[in-house]
This record gives structure tokens, C-alpha cells and sequence, in this order.
């Protein structure tokens, strides 16, 4: 327990709880008090309630359990807002029932009028479509243009890591297509997708399919549909913030890459005053044509701003570079639109080939800019620049890597980089697969965080999404149960619930080199708190991806409070009885 600080020093007190610090002798106290955006202390309810003023916050916990707010290692924050911001077509069981909601959209429409849809399907994944829909296809431009034979409609197709599942699907009615100049005689923009011609006429039936998880067509065929604008990306930001909270997150980490549109819109939201999530983000950059040398050079001009510690604060922080190998000539098409990302986020020519990647991350290495990539063909190219420019100690991030056998366990410890898994994909959705794939005499190698914590790697959950909430990774990491077959995959890579919540806490903190600031409750700290609604220590084990925020407290402040919850997150000192 903590010392108590003067009478009156604390803004916000929560009392009569269950606070799992997470700190290093796992303490577990009943009161936490905050001052500003810090933690002034942590300790026994009848110590702290006193430091409260007169116009402090106290929280009665009423037994329920608070711990460090949720650091996301991988999350792709902005899309869920994003969805927000189009029409839905979830919960749909027939191409009757997206026509009523297209007619709903027309009806609010100006005449004329683009009208962009979300994809067809539920979120987060978008999964089963088109053979979920009674008549086991996409809605074709006739479908639509019995109730929008005025305004140009466009279905977008899922990014394609929601359903993991490919073909993927869009439609356009018959205005959409004129407006885009499409007709019987277009070509397609690449081999991965085919324009659904009609087998007697010839012409467009509106229906694209894609045999790629990165959609082309919005940036190619219908590249005249409206897309997101940087004044959208903020607004969305905004709900991506409140459904992280709600989850209980209170940072999120970039690893993949952000463009300098998503960038753009972040700064709009933190001049604004409106950051609820804090957000660590690396930027993507897009190279178009460039050669290694002109890598090198653009490099050496970014120096000033993404070395070491970057430009931001502990709200909003720009850093590091993504990078991955790719020589893929349908990140040229993407490209067609340089300011617009789409569902992605990042640029999507971010990749280069690898002599390439090389010179950038020499070139990295030599002027103190950390590089990350989520792809295992950089772990022998972080090794070959090591052993030019050393790079133990700078914590190069490696994300969402499916299998780790123990010698590229060993040279992730002995580089010092830091990883991010993704549970959600590689053991809950992919498991059984992937054993399958590599034989169960290597089924150990998946996903190994067991290896990885006796080994000393530090490891960040990340959601990538596909859920929002990071106890669905606790969840996983703890019980490693694959959601087709049930299978428990690779049961020895098993973790403790104290070491799965670390890891969703402390681990993410360790990404941005912020371990002295977040990650555990403890004096000094950033006040990042949830308040859960069950006790993750004490919950049955399959409940623990159920876990959310009944009340998420971001620098002090409280961000989110669940619907009738019955934690009274409003109290002031003075209303309470002495």
C-alpha cells in the first residue's frame, strides 16, 4: 500500500473496490485517488477517501474490480468508426430486405445523389455473403435500380481481413455505372477481379468480385464514388474512441502503419480536445516509384520528426516507419488515389522490394528511427541490419506473427524486439487450420506465448479490430480454444490470467517505451483505468472475452460510462455522507 497525500490533494478517488494494480508484487488494494491526469495514490479506502476535495469525483466501487486501462498493440482504430458513417446493411436475409434499406436512403436523398453503403452483412466480420442471402447472391444493378433509378448507389466490399474469406463482393446500380464509365466493353483493372458480365447481353450486371483481402475496385472501377473525407475520418475517430473505452481500452498502438490522411484527422480530433484513446502511431508512407536511393534520401528528411521518441505527447505521438516487402503490381492501382486510403488506413504502396526494405531499415537503424512490419520475412532482415548497425535495445516491433518456432524465438529475444500477436486470427479463427498446415508436431509453434514470456520477449495483445475488445485476446491466450473445432490449440503455449492481462496492459505500454508511465496502477502513473464489469481473476475462464467496461477513466478523466451500470462514476466529494 501507498502513502497518503494531504487532505484534499485528489480529484477523482475510487473506493471500496477490488484494484488490481498489475504492478510488480501483483498488489491488490480497495482505493485508488488521482490528482490531474496521475495517479497520487494507491491504498486502503479509509486512507484515501480523505484526500478527496471538496469537488473531487469518488467512485464507489461497490466491490467491483478496477485495473490498468487496455493498451491495444495492433488495432486499426479508426475503421469501426468508420462504419458509423455509412448506411448499414447488416441483419439482412434477402436482396428484398437491402432494396427496403437502399428505398429508406433514396427517400432521405437528394436526387442525383451518390449513396454509399456499408457491406453487406454483420460486423465486425461481414462474413457469409452473398451465400447468406436467401437467393445466394449479390443484389445486381436491375436489384437495385427498382428503388434507386435516380441517385448512383454503390455496395462497398468488406476489407477483406473481416471475413478472412475471399471472393469478396461489391455492387453498383446502373447510375453508379454510367457515372464510372463503366460498360460491356471495360476491361478489369487486374487479374484478381472480374466484372460480372450477363452471359446473354454482355453488359455490367453491376456485381464485382475480388480475389483479394485488400479491395481494388474502389480504387480503380469506382473510383468516382465518394470515399472518406479527412473531416470524416475525425468524425469517426470520435465513435472509434467511444467503442474502444467501452471496451475498456484506453491506447492503442499503429503498428501497421498510418497514412497522412488518417494522421490528418487524429490532429483534428486532439486540437479539438476530444482524444479519449490515446494513440502511438507509425507512419506509412507511400512510395510510389521510388528507388533504394530515393528511400534513403526521403529517410534522411523524416529524421527530425519519427526518430526516437517522434512528435506528439502522451495523447497523440507520431513515430517509427512501416515497412514490409512487397512487390505486388496491384498496390500500383491502389495508388491511383494518394490521398485516399479507403478501409486500410495506410498507404497502400508502403511496401518496396527487398533490397529496398534493406536500405531502409540500414538507413533506420543509423539515425535512430524504429521500424515495424507485421510480416516474418523482416526477422532475417532485422537480423542482417543488426549486424551492421545494432538495433538490440530499440525495441523493433514485430506484429501478428502466426508461428514462431524456438530459434526465431531466440533471435526475437536477442534482437530486443518487441511483438504484438494476433489470437483473434492465428488461434481462435485459424488454429485448427494452421496445425493442420504445419503438422502437429510443430503445433507448439503457434502463436507460443508461453515460449515467449520464459524467454523474456515482451508481448502486446492486439485486436487488428475484429473485435474491438482486448479480452477477447485474454480470453484466448488463457484458454487458446479454436472457435470451428473446439479444439485447444497447442495447450502447453497456455498463460495465466495475471500474465494475459499484463500483456494487454504492460506489454503495450512497453511498445511506445511508456512503462514508466501506464501498464500498471501505481503513484506517478497516468490515471488510464477501467472499472470492469466482472473480476478477471475470479470469472469463470470462458466468460473472459464477455468482460467489458462499466467505467473507462482516460489522464483522470472519466470517458465512458456504461448504460445503467451500477457504478456511480459521478459523485462529488461534497454529496457524500460523513
Amino acid at each position: 500500500m501507498r502513502s497518503p497525500k494531504a487532505p484534499g490533494a485528489a480529484d477523482l478517488v475510487l473506493h471500496d473496490g477490488r484494484i488490481l494494480t498489475l504492478d510488480a508484487s501483483d498488489t491488490v488494494a480497495e482505493a485508488i485517488a488521482v490528482q490531474g491526469e496521475r495517479i497520487v495514490a494507491v491504498g486502503r479506502s479509509a486512507d484515501l477517501l480523505p484526500l478527496a476535495g471538496p469537488s473531487a469525483t469518488v467512485i464507489d466501487l461497490r466491490g467491483r474490480t478496477a485495473m490498468p486501462g487496455l493498451i491495444d498493440g495492433h488495432a486499426h482504430a479508426d475503421r469501426e468508426g468508420l462504419k458509423s458513417l455509412l448506411p448499414n446493411l447488416s441483419s439482412v436475409k434477402s436482396i428484398a430486405d437491402i432494396q427496403d434499406r437502399v428505398a429508406e436512403e433514396v427517400a432521405r436523398a437528394t436526387p442525383g445523389a451518390w449513396l454509399v453503403f456499408n457491406p453487406v452483412g454483420d460486423p465486425p466480420e461481414f462474413s457469409g455473403i452473398p451465400g447468406a442471402l436467401r437467393e445466394g447472391r449479390m443484389p445486381n444493378r436491375l436489384d437495385l435500380d427498382k428503388v434507386a433509378p435516380d441517385n448512383p448507389v454503390y455496395i462497398r466490399a468488406p476489407w477483406g481481413y473481416w471475413p478472412n474469406v475471399l471472393p469478396l463482393y461489391s455492387s453498383a446500380n446502373s447510375a453508379a455505372l454510367r457515372a464510372a464509365g463503366i460498360d460491356k466493353v471495360t476491361p478489369s483493372p487486374s487479374r484478381l477481379v472480374t466484372i460480372e458480365k450477363d452471359a446473354v447481353s454482355g453488359e455490367p450486371t453491376g456485381v464485382f468480385v475480388e480475389q483479394t483481402l485488400e479491395p481494388i475496385v474502389e480504387f480503380t472501377l469506382m473510383a468516382c464514388a465518394p470515399n472518406f473525407t479527412i473531416e470524416q475520418r475525425a468524425q469517426a475517430l470520435r465513435h472509434s474512441m467511444r467503442a474502444y473505452n467501452a471496451a475498456g481500452t484506453t491506447s492503442v498502438f499503429e503498428g501497421h502503419g498510418i497514412s497522412s490522411d488518417v494522421m490528418a484527422a487524429y490532429q483534428m480530433v486532439r486540437n479539438a480536445g476530444d482524444m479519449t484513446l490515446r494513440a502511438h502511431l507509425v507512419f506509412s508512407p507511400s512510395w510510389g516509384s521510388a528507388t533504394k536511393d530515393d528511400v534513403r534520401l526521403m529517410l534522411a528528411s523524416w529524421v527530425q520528426w519519427l526518430a526516437r521518441r517522434g512528435l506528439g505527447d502522451h495523447w497523440l505521438r507520431v513515430a517509427d516507419i512501416y515497412t514490409e516487402i512487397n512487390e505486388a503490381p496491384e498496390t500500383r492501382l491502389r495508388r491511383r488515389m494518394p490521398v485516399q486510403t479507403g478501409w486500410a488506413g495506410y498507404s497502400p504502396d508502403s511496401g518496396l522490394p527487398r533490397e529496398a526494405v534493406f536500405e531502409l531499415m540500414l538507413e533506420a537503424a543509423r539515425n535512430g528511427i524504429r521500424v515495424s512490419g507485421i510480416w516474418a520475412n523482416l526477422l532475417e532482415l532485422f537480423r542482417e541490419v543488426d549486424r551492421i548497425v545494432p538495433i538490440a535495445g530499440r525495441r523493433w516491433v514485430l506484429g501478428h506473427q502466426r508461428t514462431l518456432d524456438r530459434e526465431q524465438v531466440a533471435l526475437v529475444r536477442d534482437l530486443g524486439v518487441a511483438l504484438t500477436t494476433h489470437t483473434n486470427r492465428h488461434i481462435y479463427k485459424q488454429g485448427s487450420a494452421i496445425r493442420a498446415s504445419i503438422g502437429r508436431d510443430k503445433e507448439s509453434t503457434i502463436v507460443p506465448i508461453r515460449t515467449l514470456l520464459d524467454q523474456n520477449v515482451p508481448v502486446a495483445f492486439s485486436t487488428d479490430g475484429v473485435p474491438t475488445s482486448l479480452f477477447n485476446p485474454v480470453w484466448q491466450a488463457v484458454e487458446r480454444v479454436d472457435r470451428d473445432t473446439g479444439d485447444v490449440i497447442a495447450p502447453d503455449q497456455r498463460i495465466s490470467r495475471v500474465e494475459a492481462l499484463r500483456c494487454a496492459t504492460s506489454g503495450g505500454a512497453f511498445l511506445t517505451f511508456e512503462e514508466a508511465e501506464k501498464g500498471t496502477l501505481e503513484p506517478g502513473k497516468l490515471a488510464d483505468i477501467v472499472v470492469t464489469t466482472e473480476d478477471p481473476i475470479a470469472i469463470e475462464a470462458s466468460r473472459l472475452r464477455d468482460i467489458v467496461a462499466a467505467v473507462t477513466i482516460v489522464g483522470g478523466k472519466v470517458a465512458y460510462v456504461r448504460d445503467k451500470s451500477p457504478v456511480d462514476a459521478s459523485t462529488p466529494a461534497s454529496m457524500l455522507s460523513s
